[in-house]
């Protein structure tokens, strides 16, 4: 009888323990890989003619391979810091006038290893664009796909407030999950209701000033992010969570009304970054393409190579931990 109500009671507790694990919070990386993926897709159509067939007959490659940097973080020690930069951590508001904007001139004041310790991603995407323009000097049609939707990711983590601080998921501030409700749950749920007509790319006589100047910008956001999701909070306090079926698990999510009070409260904050990184995105590509020399980007189908095998291959890397910070639990 004891032998049968001990069996009994561990497959109530397994059965406990397997619902527990179902109620998680709502993960995701930064921007979330929707909002990745449907950044780089329309920055596309802020390229000239001589570009835009290129970009246009691999925009899915270029969609699908948005969140490769972060997939790179579940393999690759260094790339966590290449996604942002604390900026509270050497200044007190803006403007920036403390941190050197030249990569040797902040290394020869903090040191490589501090900068690299609180974020790196305005020098990173000067780096990569540098790889860019190589790549298209060269018309290396892999290298040109995957930079390009690199440097996507990198300058449309610029975009986020979130990746200007030491505080970036409000971990000091009792509001942990607040980089997941910001780039992702906001995204996913009112994109749809967003004007992302941009214009037309231009060339940036000054890149890594641009990125800078849009680094500025999430940083000055940042205490607005913070104080409105507290006072939402206090308004909101029983019905901030919600559950909510994704496949055939149960996840613990903002729920649609808290979301969009926070949502509305921003005004248009989300809607202006998004659009502000498709655009800046879009005349990164087309700096690098001008500086490479205007190359021709038509390729003869023999040229062209089948990236699925190593989109699926990133796909299997996501089974692991993140190497760095965790930026969104």
């Amino acid at each position: 009888m004891s032998h049968s109500l001990t069996i009994s009671t561990f497959a109530v507790v397994r059965v406990f323990l397997c619902a527990l694990l179902c109620l998680v919070y709502l993960s995701s990386t930064p921007w979330g890989f929707f909002a990745h993926k449907e950044i780089n897709y329309l920055a596309t159509f802020t390229l000239p003619t001589e570009m835009f067939g290129f970009y246009k007959s691999n925009i899915g490659y270029i969609k699908d391979f948005a969140v490769r940097a972060d997939q790179r973080r579940y393999a690759i020690e260094g790339e966590a810091p290449r996604h942002y930069i604390d900026l509270d951590h050497w200044e007190t508001s803006v403007p920036i006038d403390t941190m050197p904007r030249q990569w040797d001139s902040a290394v020869a004041k903090y040191g490589e290893e501090k900068l690299t310790e609180y974020g790196i991603v305005p020098w990173h995407v000067e780096r990569v664009k540098s790889w860019l323009t190589y790549a298209m000097k060269e018309r290396d049609y892999e290298k040109i796909i995957k930079l390009s939707a690199d440097l996507g990711h990198y300058v449309a983590d610029a975009h986020v407030p979130l990746h200007t601080t030491e505080n970036y998921n409000g971990q000091l501030t009792n509001q942990k999950g607040i980089h997941g409700l910001w780039e992702s749950r906001l995204p996913e749920l009112f994109a749809s209701d967003y004007d992302f007509f941009v214009g037309k790319a231009v060339y940036l006589p000054n890149p890594l000033e641009t990125i800078w100047q849009a680094v500025g910008e999430s940083f000055a956001a940042k205490d607005t992010v913070f104080a409105l999701e507290i006072a939402i909070t206090k308004r909101m306090p029983t019905t901030k969570f919600s559950f909510e079926q994704r496949g055939a698990t149960t996840v613990k999510v903002y729920s649609r009304e808290f979301s969009e009070a926070y949502h509305s409260a921003m005004g248009t904050m989300v809607e202006r970054r998004m659009k502000k990184a498709i655009y800046t995105i879009g005349c990164f590509w087309y700096t690098a393409w001008v500086d490479a020399g205007q190359p021709n980007l038509d390729f003869e189908p023999s040229q062209r190579i089948d990236l699925q095998p190593q989109i699926d291959s990133l796909q299997s890397l996501m089974g692991g931990e993140i190497k760095g910070r965790m930026e969104t639990h």
